[in-house]
């Protein structure tokens, strides 16, 4: 057993990486969510009108336009045909996030997810119980229903009620309401069910993990033999059932549930460096140099 064992969650990551280099993928995530939500901002803030629109859809300088394909398979059901533009901004988008990877969206764009990851720090801070998690498959019905209403009501049933494009709407033309939607959020993910919006409630979630089921871009335990079972990788991932059959099956070790959000924090925590990011293609597993030592357990961690 190494003096290391006892560290708190992340520090033994610190010590091998340094403070950056334990934090890079967060650390970039949060950069990417701040460009993209700026984008939004700058017209309506400063006149700098580089993006029209939310994430549901855009017009970008003028000519790109781009338009949430969770939100033009509802107008559909709904009985209204979008404008030949909406139909166009809803392929390039499903498309994209299709080759690259559907739930890269939750990690890397949507304003709510350090909402959701701040109340993951806060609910593992205070030592509270993971709380009530309703079965994964909880979102997928939701989604259905959500189309399902689309049809019967005519309208695009979820933008009602999104709170991404209600924060979006709301630092525009003031919070109101929207700050108690946040507020809901997060309270329900510190103090009724861990990691529950984005992995067992949100609509938009499952979409792009069935859109991105096939994508390229994945995580890899590709040198997992070097796991030492210090559980830092479960305690931080959102989804954290996609990790075991990579690191201690015996075929690939990719990552390939639709469930993950590629949002890299096993990178990150990671002093062993295990993970990385690589391709679907990409199943060689890197074995560590022999050695004569045996290896010794490491006290696991709750999570």
């Amino acid at each position: 057993m190494t003096a290391r064992t006892h560290m708190p969650l992340g520090q033994e990551a610190i010590a091998a990486k340094g403070w950056l280099g334990a934090h890079k993928y967060l650390l970039l995530r949060r950069a990417s969510q701040l460009f993209f939500l700026v984008l939004f901002l700058l017209g309506p803030w400063f006149g700098i009108w580089i993006v029209q629109g939310t994430l549901a859809g855009s017009l970008t300088l003028g000519l790109l336009p781009l338009t949430d394909p969770f939100v033009f398979l509802q107008s559909l059901i709904a009985g209204h045909w979008p404008e030949l533009t909406g139909a166009i901004g809803a392929a390039i988008v499903l498309v994209a996030y299709a080759l690259i990877g559907g739930r890269v969206y939750c990690s890397w764009v949507c304003p709510i997810n350090p909402v959701t990851d701040s109340a993951h720090w806060l609910h593992r801070k205070l030592g509270l119980q993971k709380g009530w998690q309703p079965k994964r498959g909880t979102r997928l019905w939701i989604m259905v229903t959500v189309l399902i209403v689309s049809g019967l009501t005519g309208a695009i049933a979820w933008e009602l009620v999104n709170p991404i494009t209600m924060l979006h709407r709301g630092l525009i033309f003031g919070m109101g309401f929207v700050w108690a939607m946040v507020a809901a959020i997060f309270l329900f993910d510190l103090l009724v069910s861990r990691h529950g919006w984005c992995g067992h409630v949100c609509p938009v979630g499952a979409f792009y993990g069935l859109i991105g089921s096939k994508a390229m871009l994945r995580v890899s335990a590709a040198n997992r033999s070097a796991c030492d079972d210090c559980m830092d990788c479960y305690a931080v991932c959102p989804e954290n059932h996609v990790i075991s059959p990579a690191l201690k099956g015996k075929d690939t070790p990719l990552i390939l549930s639709p469930d993950c959000t590629n949002c890299g924090r096993c990178i990150d925590i990671c002093a062993e460096d295990v993970f990385k990011f690589t391709h679907r293609f990409d199943a060689l597993t890197v074995a560590p140099p022999e050695s004569t030592a045996a290896p010794q357990p490491r006290a696991s961690r709750p999570f």
